[in-house]
């Protein structure tokens, strides 16, 4: 066994490029620490088949071991329709003054539903003046009205450049499957909240003018689908980043998204898009596509563009180069020009 401890230690220290990283003691728990290229090069010149196969044990079994380990998901933190950030979280995220989380009972429910909302500098001391409201439908699954505020402070500081009019924005809670109704879970009607509830609440409590409905990712979807079965609430409509790939395979398989989550027939953005292609006034809601030509669903994006184009529904693209899959960093690089999407519909209808 010390011919076996010496010939190891020699095999280590004259790695190329290792360094002195083990001890003379042969110890098979540290040994998957080594990348599999710098093993293989380590164990070419061993000609101890004990050793050779504490070190092939090592580096292709306990590897996998660990990297099972590692691909183990975190569950879901338990939905829940009130999501207030922590006073100690909101102070590192830089939001602007005119943020802040509210609540409202929902008359289905019973329950409190929350939401943040953007309200701009001036706001309060304007007197009786309405402002145009952008609801921003957060992505992920399930929801949660905290996942999207990072946006308000690109809205503050553009609406303190000028760049866009003093405009409320409106960060809801999707439900626990995402803007969807799923009647299957308790209290799971998403997008009845959002659409009969929610957005009276805001009318009602502020002074509000047109609104405009965007989101990414699964908000991206939801915005989709309400602007397709909604038109009439809206003056614009920006899906982006949205999972149109998934939404496909729930159109190709009788609403079944996975084997544990099924939808409603025909209640996915391609059949709601060829039913609001048959629209004479399909023409009439501005719409506008955008999403980051590195992010995973860029290619489906441009699928579903052309889908509408098929369909005759007017709507433009706003392609970011460079920009993965993530709202915060295409609102980085583009966001005014998403802003002044709504804004030029906002204007057209004072």
């Amino acid at each position: 066994m010390n011919a076996l401890r010496q010939d190891f230690s020699s095999a280590v220290s004259h790695s190329p490029g290792s360094g002195p990283i083990l001890s003379t003691e042969i110890s098979v728990p540290v040994i998957p620490l080594f990348p599999r290229a710098r093993i293989s090069a380590l164990v070419s010149g061993m000609k101890s088949p004990w050793l050779l196969t504490l070190v092939a044990l090592a580096t292709f079994s306990a590897p996998d071991a660990l990297l099972g380990q590692a691909k183990k998901k975190k569950s879901p933190p338990p939905f829940s329709w009130v999501n207030e950030i922590p006073e100690n979280q909101i102070s590192r995220m830089n939001l602007p003054s005119g943020v802040s989380h509210q609540t409202f009972k929902s008359p289905s429910m019973g329950v409190e539903v929350g939401y943040y909302i953007y309200l701009p500098k001036g706001y309060e001391s304007s007197g009786e003046k309405e402002y145009p409201v952008v609801f921003h439908l957060h992505g992920g699954r399930p929801g949660s009205e905290a996942k999207s505020v990072r946006i308000a402070p690109f809205v503050h500081d553009a609406i303190s450049a000028g760049d866009i009019q003093p405009t409320i924005y409106v960060f809801p809670n999707g439900g626990p499957m995402s803007w969807y109704n799923y009647p299957q879970i308790e209290n799971g009607q998403g997008e009845d909240v959002f659409v009969k509830e929610l957005i009276p609440h805001i009318q009602e409590t502020y002074r509000t003018r047109e609104l405009a409905i965007e989101g990414f990712s699964q908000g991206g979807r939801g915005t989709t689908r309400i602007m397709f079965r909604h038109p009439e609430l809206f003056v614009s409509a920006a899906p982006g980043g949205s999972g149109y790939e998934p939404e496909k395979r729930v159109q190709e398989n009788d609403g079944r998204e996975s084997e544990r989550v099924v939808f409603a027939k025909g209640y996915n953005t391609w059949d709601l898009a060829a039913e609001y292609g048959k629209r004479e006034d399909k023409d009439r809601l501005p719409i506008l596509l955008w999403v980051g030509t590195k992010g995973f669903n860029y290619e489906f994006n441009l699928k579903y563009s052309d889908y509408l184009k098929s369909l005759g529904i007017p709507h433009e693209m706003l392609i970011v180069e460079g920009i993965d899959h993530s709202a915060v960093r295409i609102y980085e690089k583009k966001g005014t020009e998403l802003m002044q999407f709504h804004q030029k519909s906002f204007a057209q209808s004072e």
